[in-house]
């Protein structure tokens, strides 16, 4: 059995946990999520944890159990808390601005790159810097990376789109080669 698999589930105070057939649909103060499950998982809901079985033990079936104990995991993390991701952009002349549900950002380019944002997912613009959230954490981690891939960092300048954390190392150009 996986290690990860085998930890219970924790539904906190105002999340709804219902259980069909071969799906899960987990509602909470800040939207609802879905997921359909695989017929080699099990999931059983007690008082207040879900806990993830398996039907058959073999190599593909453990890596489905730690899989989806992880994925009903984040989706009650995500209606109760959501998830965000920050990006930061660098660079004379670079910026952004929400335009109604589009995501307008000036990146050097001729023209404006107009981004639609997907349903669920919000952003919010400060200066320099990007919010994306929402409750879903695979949409919102493939948002922020469509979005950093318009404008990958440049490793001779720094100029970009980067997420806060990220650390561009930096190349010494031609100065350097000699």
């Amino acid at each position: 059995m996986s290690r990860v698999g085998k930890r219970p589930i924790e539904i906190p105070k105002g999340v709804t946990v219902e259980i069909r057939d071969e799906k899960i649909l987990v509602k909470g103060p800040k939207g609802q999520l879905d997921l359909k499950l695989s017929p080699k998982v099990v999931v059983e809901r007690d008082e207040n944890q879900i806990r993830v079985n398996v039907v058959e033990e073999d190599r593909k079936t453990k890596a489905l159990h730690g899989l989806y104990r992880s994925l009903i995991a984040n989706m009650v993390k995500g209606v109760t808390d959501g998830y965000e991701k920050q990006l930061e952009i660098v660079g004379i002349g670079y910026r952004a601005e929400i335009a109604g549900d589009k995501l307008r950002l000036f990146l050097g380019y001729s023209d404006p790159i107009d981004f639609p944002l997907p349903q669920g997912i919000s952003a919010k613009v400060e200066k320099a810097r990007i919010t994306i959230s929402g409750i879903d954490k695979q949409l919102v981690g493939e948002v922020a990376a469509e979005v950093r891939a318009l404008r990958r960092p440049d490793p001779y300048k720094g100029k970009g789109i980067r997420y806060v954390d990220e650390v561009i190392r930096k190349k010494a150009g031609k100065a350097g080669a000699k």
